[in-house]
């Protein structure tokens, strides 16, 4: 018998399953916490979880930590901060017997375990918009790392490595081009590689006013895609990758249709 028509079931079969569980998935849920990502020691901590209304169970994951057991809460509680507890965090619910994929994740840290480092801006507080932005981070400490944020919860723009000269480690941190949204206060942190997750005191807070052109228009923006767009090229890929799925599974069927013709006239020819 010919091996070309079980070998095009076994392909329908595979591709439809792949089909079924392209449009089966889960949406990614969010997870966020409150106050905010950046604590300071043995305060009170909530970690939320945010699924769809139809979830049955959760499950917060600590990158690093044990797996987690499932729960019908979708809130962690911890009520005094602790080393123990920095680190990466991600979540994800289960509808059915089907899980969903993992969240984002989201950084826990603590702050105001070191003396603070200093914040100036090497382009000035007021630019126009297209233009580039030159942030120095600067301590007496000899911290491994600084890290500027954004002042608009947690927002963690730029995480950089330090060189130290003349009893002084600094930081660079470049932004290119600038527009109104990133207007705001800026500070910066400082933080050791043996333990990324313990940062100084905040710097002095800098103010960025970002001004649009004279006659209103912008200097050209940085036509890397940003990291909003990443749900929607993943949504764009599903959709292409389901399109050429239903393609292939429609030739296939022709080519079945064609397989089994030819052995019914192999099989009519051989009773003649």
């Amino acid at each position: 018998m010919s091996l070309a028509l079980p070998t095009l079931l076994c392909l329908e079969l595979i591709l439809g399953q792949s089909t079924q569980a392209q449009k089966g998935a889960l949406p990614q849920p969010n997870i966020t916490t409150q106050p905010g990502s950046m604590v300071l020691f043995k305060k009170y901590v909530t970690i939320q979880c945010w699924g769809p209304a139809k979830a049955e169970a959760y499950k917060i994951f600590k990158e690093g930590g044990p797996e987690p057991r499932e729960a019908e809460t979708s809130t962690l509680y911890i009520k005094e901060m602790k080393t123990d507890w920095t680190g990466l965090y991600r979540c994800s619910y289960r509808r059915g017997k089907l899980w969903s994929p993992r969240s984002a994740p989201l950084t826990l840290v603590i702050t105001g375990t070191y003396a603070k480092p200093s914040l100036s801006s090497m382009s000035g507080t007021v630019v126009a918009s297209g233009d580039e932005v030159i942030w120095k981070c600067f301590s007496k400490f000899k911290f491994d790392r600084f890290i500027l944020t954004k002042e608009d919860g947690f927002h963690a723009i730029q995480n950089e490595s330090s060189t130290c000269q003349d009893n002084q480690c600094k930081a660079i941190f470049h932004r290119d081009p600038v527009t109104h949204t990133q207007a705001g206060t800026y500070m910066c942190y400082g933080a050791f590689n043996n333990n990324p997750y313990l940062w100084s005191h905040p710097s002095n807070p800098l103010e960025l006013e970002v001004k649009e052109c004279p006659d209103g228009s912008t200097r050209p923006r940085d036509p890397r895609p940003t990291q909003a767009s990443h749900p929607q090229d993943y949504t764009v890929g599903n959709l292409i990758r389901m399109g050429v799925a239903a393609l292939v599974l429609v030739v296939l069927r022709v080519l079945l249709f064609q397989a089994r013709d030819s052995e019914r006239s192999v099989s009519d020819a051989a009773r003649t």
